[in-house]
């Protein structure tokens, strides 16, 4: 991926380095029960949003830095060019996008959606509009996922800017209200359509910015696909416990993953991306 020389953004929060403690999160003790119990079963955080009242989150204060190691700084690049492309799409729909900040961390992160460690990966937290990052996670896309190269470390970055571009469609909402009506195994559809369709965006972020910056060197696309394969619910239950329990995904199918991404890249167009039709 061609991103040295790219545009750094203004959006990202360097807070590695700080130690954080679990604490009181969300105002009380219940808060911080509701996040570890989300955290262990693998649920977004962005799910407690729901069941936390909004005067009792707390956000910390926003610290903005450029980072100054390379990978900081790839970060900051990317962050950058998933801004120039959502803004160009928003202009064209007539309206304004609202960049996100990126929080690298190390450990652990107080966000507004609540206490998180590392173990939790990459999130969005809907309430403060900010994508969290600990970088450990790309050394486990490489290492354990078997899923190495920069632009597969970029496709999970786009992602979480495509919740983000969800949260301010007003999709996010609209799902979050649905699934707290529906069963379980329905909100866990409905989870899985959610991913899929960020899968999608993040493929719109990488037609649009190739056309028009020209970013991708042979094989990124593959690294892409190969990162959203590795992540699919089916291939990491067969890692964790040897069977595959369709009802229980929450991020779609190592199949799923691959085409929508590849219908983002192919189309770069929004309309493209309805995982909820049919």
């Amino acid at each position: 991926m061609r991103w040295e020389f790219g545009r750094r953004s203004d959006n990202v929060e360097d807070r590695r380095g700080r130690k954080v403690s679990p604490g009181v999160v969300g105002g009380g003790i219940g808060g911080l029960v509701l996040t570890l119990i989300a955290i262990f079963l693998g649920v977004d955080p962005a799910i407690i949003n729901q069941v936390i009242p909004q005067n009792d989150r707390s956000s910390p204060t926003q610290t903005t830095s450029q980072p100054k190691d390379e990978m900081g700084q790839f970060v900051s690049v990317v962050l950058a060019d998933t801004e120039d492309t959502w803004n160009n799409l928003f202009r064209r729909m007539g309206q304004d996008y609202q960049e996100p900040n990126l929080v690298l961390f190390d450990d652990a992160v107080q966000s507004a959606c609540g206490y998180a460690n590392a173990a939790v990966g990459p999130f969005y937290c809907p309430p403060d509009q900010k994508v969290y990052l600990d970088l450990s996670f790309f050394r486990d896309l490489k290492n354990k996922l078997g899923a190495p190269g920069d632009f597969a470390q970029a496709y999970v970055i786009a992602h979480e800017v495509g919740h983000h571009v969800q949260n301010l469609m007003g999709i996010t909402n609209k799902v979050r209200s649905i699934q707290n009506r529906a069963s379980r195994v329905q909100a866990n559809q409905l989870s899985v359509r959610l991913e899929l369709q960020a899968d999608c965006f993040a493929g719109i972020w990488a037609h649009h910015a190739d056309k028009s910056r020209q970013i991708l060197e042979p094989g990124d696309i593959e690294e892409a696909l190969n990162a959203a394969s590795s992540i699919g619910d089916d291939r990491l239950q067969r890692q964790s416990q040897g069977y595959v329990v369709p009802e229980s995904f929450t991020h779609g199918s190592s199949a799923q993953r691959v085409q929508w991404f590849k219908t983002g890249f192919q189309s770069g167009s929004v309309e493209q991306c309805n995982t909820f039709a049919g």
